[in-house]
């Protein structure tokens, strides 16, 4: 793109300003780190400001969701009764569940409980109960525009055990924010995470990792965490992902529920944590959109 721009034409990304004062310099550093042979953002995952601002209204309903059912959620309800909190908060907003219907997955929100890794159905059938752990991954559709969190609960008193591996979970977002920095790489990120998982004598997720979201529910690129240091792609300003580990107690390996083709779980049956946030890269650090 840079190539066929001259400095006095508009800018690619639509600002409505020159190219020279816009996305000139941008376009060095990308083609520098592409000589280098790394792996570079395409345009299109760059986000503008005004699309970062519609995205930003999109997870402010997010966060509600996540806030409210921090709130409610306890032993005796069902992962139904928080689906039907999830649709209702949503909606009320004028806004979209994105889960619903995406790919076929039949409800709102996912609930994974203790060794399931991620994607449970909700069900009147699941009732929590007292030492539980439970994920709820909410996503927001507001006027097009996506955001996608979610957090990590206990129900009542959960073993110590289980308490530690949320924790560990939850801190792994902090160690691996310290490696997010713009023109960074985010195998940076990566090995940091998986190393600190290791360290205290967990094992994470290698099939599913984070992604691109924003101006659809599941954009480039795929975020990795048992990448290497100095591999997977440039974090350039603009761009826009989730960063959500999924922490295993026991070994990594997961396996997908048969019947229902969603529910994924661990294979030796040990609980699971995760925590998901949504960052934009930023021209001198990162901002959480959603959380």
């Amino acid at each position: 793109m840079s190539s066929k721009l001259g400095r006095n034409d508009m800018c690619w990304c639509k600002s409505g300003k020159k190219y020279k004062y816009c996305h000139e310099n941008f376009d060095s550093k990308i083609d520098h780190f592409r000589r280098l042979g790394a792996e570079v953002p395409t345009h299109n995952m760059i986000k503008t400001p005004e699309q970062i601002a519609k995205i930003k209204e999109s997870a402010k309903i997010n966060i509600e969701i996540l806030d409210y059912v921090a709130a409610h959620i306890k032993a005796g309800i069902t992962t139904e009764e928080i689906d039907q909190w999830v649709y209702d908060i949503t909606t009320k907003h004028g806004a979209i569940p994105a889960p619903l219907n995406y790919e076929g997955f039949p409800k709102s929100v996912c609930t994974s409980i203790n060794e399931e890794v991620c994607h449970g159905i909700p069900s009147s059938d699941v009732v929590l109960k007292e030492g539980d752990i439970i994920n709820v991954d909410a996503s927001t559709i507001l006027d097009g525009y996506f955001s996608d969190s979610s957090r990590m609960f206990c129900i009542g008193n959960v073993s110590p055990e289980k308490q530690r591996l949320v924790d560990i979970a939850k801190e792994s977002l902090q160690v691996g924010l310290k490696e997010v920095k713009p023109w960074g790489y985010l195998g940076d990120m990566g090995q940091a995470i998986n190393d600190f998982a290791k360290e205290n004598g967990y094992s994470v997720v290698r099939e599913i990792g984070g992604h691109g979201v924003g101006i659809e529910f599941h954009e480039d690129p795929w975020v990795s965490y048992v990448s290497r240091r100095g591999t997977e792609m440039i974090m350039a300003p603009g761009m826009m992902f989730t960063i959500e580990p999924m922490i295993n107690m026991g070994k990594a390996p997961i396996y997908t529920d048969k019947d229902n083709g969603w529910t994924v779980r661990t294979k030796d049956g040990l609980p699971s944590a995760q925590w998901e946030i949504q960052i934009l890269i930023t021209d001198d650090g990162y901002e959480i959109i959603s959380y």
